[in-house]
């Protein structure tokens, strides 16, 4: 039997997930319009911990305040009978068709200022409702002609509106961080910050980096090919890991957003493990939210919307009883040791150890036996069975 998910382990969801209506460029939509105070009271009975959502999802596009006002109302109503907490937030620049050409990027001056004060009222309101983290993903920010973009002014507009909004949040006094969500394509053909290194890229290069970091996303990856553990580890190695979020991917293809783990599921029993236990070596875990950017197949009826959303916690609880079960097994260890794993942390360099050291040591070159260590294997393929043996639940 499954675990059932608590609040404790701080599943979230967007309120543009579950509301997905089925719609897609070669059909309409196959289920209706969810209110999101139903989506609330839902999620909180399947035992998620938190919702969250872009403006325009809480909010259509276009209302006047008084609706605004009120609809927000009742959101915070439905979060205050539940319990639901709003770790996240973001905003849409990527569904209107003022933003064909993206937002903060756009060749039109009077677009990039009209979507800086569309995000700064919405950090507002993140700040209003407790999120501590504000995703930017640039959907929109890219184009499909080389010649129509030049990239390194796009690029500089970026960084712009990333430097003001930092500042912004300094200047409120706002317990509020950034997190870039990487991707390479889809609805662009070419998006700018495409993976995660692409974006570690630009952090970099910001006036408040410490302010931003990352919002991985499994199926973001996947399409362009890169191993999604790797990326997050990178991050937390670079403590850069915000937020995440979880979904299936099966290959290089369009945005699946599958369920999470019905795609790659040995990368997603990787992913958990590294999550919940850090590196072997004792490299960072990660401790906020657990958060599922998924679609429910546009075949499922309203009954098959909230099945799916307890198949994500569902899978990711029985992955992290895999993982555990997998790190506390007496031959686990032993493959392990096996194979160096742990020995990858201890420096390659002794304590005090430079160059001059290192070249003195004749044992590291002149009387290292190259043949006798090439002779022999690393035992890669049976840890690996073993995580397989661990996963289909034959250990």
């Amino acid at each position: 039997m499954a675990p059932r998910p608590t609040p404790a382990d701080k599943f979230s969801f967007g309120l543009w997930t579950v509301g997905w209506q089925g719609r897609d460029p070669f059909g309409h939509a196959t289920r209706d319009a969810l209110d999101p105070v139903e989506s609330v009271h839902r999620l909180a009975e399947l035992g998620a911990y938190g919702v969250t959502f872009h403006d325009d999802d809480l909010v259509p596009f276009g209302s006047d305040a008084a609706t605004r006002d009120a609809q927000i109302a009742r959101f915070r109503k439905a979060l205050d009978e539940t319990g639901l907490v709003v770790p996240m937030v973001t905003t849409d620049l990527f569904q209107q068709p003022v933003f064909k050409d993206g937002g903060f990027t756009s060749n039109d001056r009077d677009v990039r200022r009209y979507a800086l004060r569309k995000v700064l009222r919405n950090v507002d309101l993140a700040a209003e409702l407790g999120a501590k983290t504000f995703v930017m993903w640039g959907g929109r920010e890219g184009g499909e002609y080389d010649v129509a973009k030049d990239v390194q002014a796009a690029l500089e507009r970026y960084r712009e509106a990333v430097d003001l909004l930092c500042q912004y949040v300094i200047d409120r006094g706002y317990d509020l961080r950034f997190a870039l969500e990487p991707k390479p394509n889809e609805p662009r053909g070419d998006i700018l910050l495409p993976t995660v290194g692409h974006a570690l890229g630009f952090i970099s290069t910001l006036a408040h980096p410490e302010r931003v970091g990352l919002n991985p996303e499994v199926g973001h990856e996947q399409m362009a090919g890169l191993n999604f553990v790797h990326g997050i580890a990178q991050a937390l190695w670079q403590g850069k890991l915000f937020h995440i979020d979880l979904n299936g991917q099966r290959g290089v293809k369009y945005d699946q957003d599958l369920v999470f783990g019905h795609g790659d599921l040995l990368n997603a029993f990787a992913l958990v493990d590294l999550l919940e236990h850090g590196g072997t070596a004792g490299g960072p875990g990660y401790d906020g939210p657990r958060h599922f950017d998924y679609k429910p197949s546009r075949t499922e009826d309203i009954d098959g919307v909230w099945a799916s959303a307890a198949a994500n916690m569902s899978t990711y609880l029985l992955l992290k009883e895999r993982a555990a079960a997998f790190r506390a097994d007496p031959e686990v260890a032993e493959a392990l040791a096996a194979s160096k794993v742990a020995e990858l942390g201890v420096p390659t360099l002794g304590e005090g150890e430079g160059y001059a050291e290192l070249l003195a040591d004749t044992s590291a070159f002149e009387e290292f036996d190259v043949n006798a260590v090439a002779a022999k294997g690393f035992g890669f393929v049976r840890l690996n069975q073993l995580a397989v043996e661990h996963l289909l639940g034959a250990r």
